[in-house]
């Protein structure tokens, strides 16, 4: 039984991570043959309900993209910013944009009230003396074109693969080579986005046992010459603790929200990190509860940010979890299969993590 179940996830997880699309047929099938690309259950509870059309308090989104490819989109996602409470953005520049930050610095020009735009590092030669003066000088040169950060940094176990226009591969955070950029950013008071890891269950064998398993096989992190999950996590702990003067916000939770009391003991132990809660929120909404008192008990270190795109239901969708008590919902705005519950949190903790948070970095850092 266990080899066949193997056999038959393997092949629905083949199907859904090669893009093949969904069957229009409504014929009824055996339970034991429904692929889980197709597991997208109709709740039939007859139980709360929440649509919130605008968050409870406005909001500095601390973490999104390049996602605007004209004018036209960009004032179209100011107009659903404005819909459902959002100040400003953070556009994050990463190689997988696809446009070098001069270009997105031109595109967001006319908008700079409403979006905050953030670089890369620039690893060209870094090896060399002439290389990390380059490097040194990009940066400056950056910071004066506007940007407020840095980030987002990515490194899933090879190093930084969204550095642009050289990816970092074999530089993780706590590189040597990079420290004179970190103690930079520091001076120039440009906080440090940055993506380390992903989900634990991204890490761990796609089998029966995997907890993530719907989703970890589209992305699965091929270890074979990768750091590890819990040396990337060791690897940022290092560079936090080396560079006090340099702000750190750890993306998507730092990928821990398996581990709410290591992600806190480390809060409680750098004053220079904070997390944002991007493209994690549902992760952290299939344990409503112990998501909740993490929140409360951190509320001065959590940063909203989103990193999802720019239509106003994956606004909507989050503004439901953080804000009701709306339990056993799904959410294909997210892209989970399991179901979400809502924290219901206190308005004063809302309104830290919606705004009053990022607005005391973007104060304090510029």
């Amino acid at each position: 039984m266990k080899k066949y179940f193997i056999l038959l996830v393997s092949a629905a997880l083949f199907a859904a991570c090669s893009g093949v699309e969904k069957s229009e047929e409504t014929t009824e099938l055996p339970a034991d043959k429904v692929l889980v690309r197709d597991y997208f259950p109709t709740v039939v509870n007859n139980i709360q309900k929440t649509h919130v059309e605008r968050a409870k308090f406005p909001i500095i989104d601390m973490h999104s993209h390049d996602y605007a490819e004209s004018a036209e989109d960009i004032e179209q996602w100011i107009r659903v910013m404005d819909t459902v409470g959002v100040l400003h953005t953070a556009i994050m520049h990463c190689s997988w944009i696809g446009r070098p930050f001069e270009e997105v610095a031109e595109a967001y020009a006319p908008y700079k009230d409403r979006f905050r735009l953030w670089c890369c590092f620039d690893y060209t030669d870094i090896d060399t003396p002439e290389g990390l003066e380059n490097s040194l000088k990009t940066l400056e040169r950056y910071h004066e074109m506007g940007a407020v950060g840095v980030g987002e940094l990515g490194d899933k176990g090879e190093g930084d693969l969204y550095a642009r226009p050289v990816e970092g591969k074999g530089i993780h955070i706590d590189d040597p080579r990079i420290k004179p950029l970190i103690e930079k950013a520091g001076e120039l008071r440009m906080p440090i986005s940055i993506h380390i890891a992903e989900p634990i269950w991204m890490y761990l064998p796609m089998d029966e046992t995997n907890d993530g398993l719907p989703n970890g096989a589209c992305w699965h992190v091929d270890t074979t010459n990768c750091m590890g999950y819990f040396g990337l996590v060791n690897s940022f702990e290092n560079a936090v603790r080396e560079n006090p003067n340099t702000l750190f916000i750890a993306c998507h939770y730092l990928n821990m929200t398996h581990d709410w009391v290591r992600l806190g003991e480390m809060l409680d132990k750098y004053p220079n990190m904070y997390v944002d809660i991007a493209a994690r929120v549902a992760e952290s909404a299939h344990t409503p509860r112990a998501t909740r008192d993490f929140l409360i008990k951190y509320q001065d270190r959590v940063l909203f940010g989103t990193d999802n795109g720019m239509e106003s239901p994956m606004y909507q969708t989050i503004f439901r979890v953080l804000e009701t008590n709306d339990e056993h919902f799904y959410s294909e705005e997210l892209y989970y299969h399991w179901a979400l519950s809502g924290f219901n949190l206190p308005d004063e903790v809302l309104k830290k993590i919606y705004h009053d948070n990022a607005e005391r970095i973007l104060k304090e850092y510029k």
